[in-house]
């Protein structure tokens, strides 16, 4: 199993940067254009349309299309966890199908101060392409340190405002 992990400060407080990364409009805004991403669907964990927040059993149905090259890739991802505490929370989310093998990201945020926030992302997955997916698999992380970078620059820039 391959594992990317990468970790960013902010300069708001653990209760603004938890609820933004609670909906899939988080997702979109911390998206690069480039990826084309698109929510499809999402479910609450009854089976509720479009709920106020994603807790754990809710699912997400989205599409990408990466530089415009189609076709559209379906990627639906379940959050199988959710905990928040005083200073700390994260929540899971594992792809349920789309472009990887394997994806289980978890996300968690550890309050530094009352204005200050630690986010961190580890990435456990497995490229496509059988044996040689699993050769190139350490090549993986390096084309995830551009989506990611991207996604806590867009964290800092919305949240320290």
């Amino acid at each position: 199993m391959n594992v990317y992990e990468r970790q960013v400060r902010v300069e708001a407080p653990l209760s603004e940067v938890w609820k933004f990364h609670a909906t899939g409009d988080g997702l979109v805004a911390l998206t690069p254009d480039w990826m084309n991403i698109r929510i499809e669907a999402e479910r609450g964990p009854d089976g509720e349309p479009n709920p106020e927040e994603l807790t754990a059993g809710s699912v997400v149905e989205s599409s990408i299309k990466p530089f415009g090259v189609p076709p559209r890739q379906r990627w639906v991802s379940n959050i199988v966890a959710r905990e928040e505490g005083e200073d700390e929370a994260m929540f899971r989310d594992v792809m349920e199908e789309g472009p990887f093998p394997h994806w289980e990201h978890t996300h968690t945020f550890k309050a530094l101060s009352d204005r200050e926030t630690l986010v961190h992302d580890h990435v456990e997955f497995e490229l496509p392409g059988g044996p040689l997916g699993q050769a190139l698999g350490p090549f993986g992380c390096l084309g995830m340190e551009p989506m990611f970078r991207y996604r806590h620059q867009q964290t800092k820039e919305l949240l320290e405002g």
